[in-house]
């Protein structure tokens, strides 16, 4: 496969052990954008924010779309294989472990994120999807074998999310074996202070 590593900044932890915060920004971000939440999630974790690969109109995206909201799943399915890929070989290079990363995604972050609990199940130690969308319209998530827990959060006044699909999302990772948690918010798609509470709270009772 003709993988492209990805434009990055990882900062080390200095809890032995930590895990790893995987940060993947949303459309038109980079690897900055998220640096400032991971901050307000506590110093024991290590922090990797990652930079998309595909540029849509000279704003970085994490894979192509064929139309606001609608997936070009081929190129999708690519680029999750790539970065899970990347993440295996920067995690040599960095020295953090593997098996220890959590998603933390917004908005076309969330939705690679949400694409490799279907494509790779038992990959990531956990997830957290702010402002998701399906990633798959009719491919179904592989088993997941370690009831990793997911948290997904949208906004009541989001007009690029459909509340049913949201549904129809979480049962889909609940059958596979997720653990899920959603919380509905008042507000759109962009992204509140209390997206960054629950987000913290979720982590403590997880992985404190």
């Amino acid at each position: 496969m003709d993988f492209q590593p990805l434009h990055y900044i990882y900062i080390p932890s200095q809890t032995q052990n930590a895990r790893t915060l995987l940060l993947l920004h949303g459309t038109g971000g980079d690897e900055r954008d998220l640096l400032p939440i991971a901050q307000n999630l506590g110093k024991d974790y290590n922090i990797l924010s990652v930079r998309g690969n595909v540029l849509e109109n000279g704003m970085p995206r994490f894979f192509k779309r064929l139309g606001m909201g609608i997936f070009d799943e081929k190129d999708l399915e690519f680029r999750t294989h790539e970065m899970i890929s990347f993440l295996r070989e920067t995690s040599k290079k960095e020295n953090f472990d593997a098996s220890k990363i959590i998603a933390l995604g917004y908005s076309n972050g969330a939705n690679i994120a949400g694409a490799s609990l279907f494509l790779e199940p038992d990959f990531l130690d956990g997830a957290i999807l702010f402002r998701p969308m399906q990633p798959f319209k009719d491919k179904l998530p592989l088993s997941n074998q370690k009831n990793t827990p997911v948290l997904l959060t949208s906004g009541k006044n989001d007009p690029t999310v459909n509340p049913n699909d949201t549904e129809n999302y979480i049962g889909l990772l609940k059958k596979a074996g997720f653990e899920t948690a959603h919380f509905e918010l008042n507000t759109s798609h962009n992204l509140t202070q209390q997206d960054i509470q629950i987000a913290s709270e979720w982590l403590d009772k997880h992985f404190g």
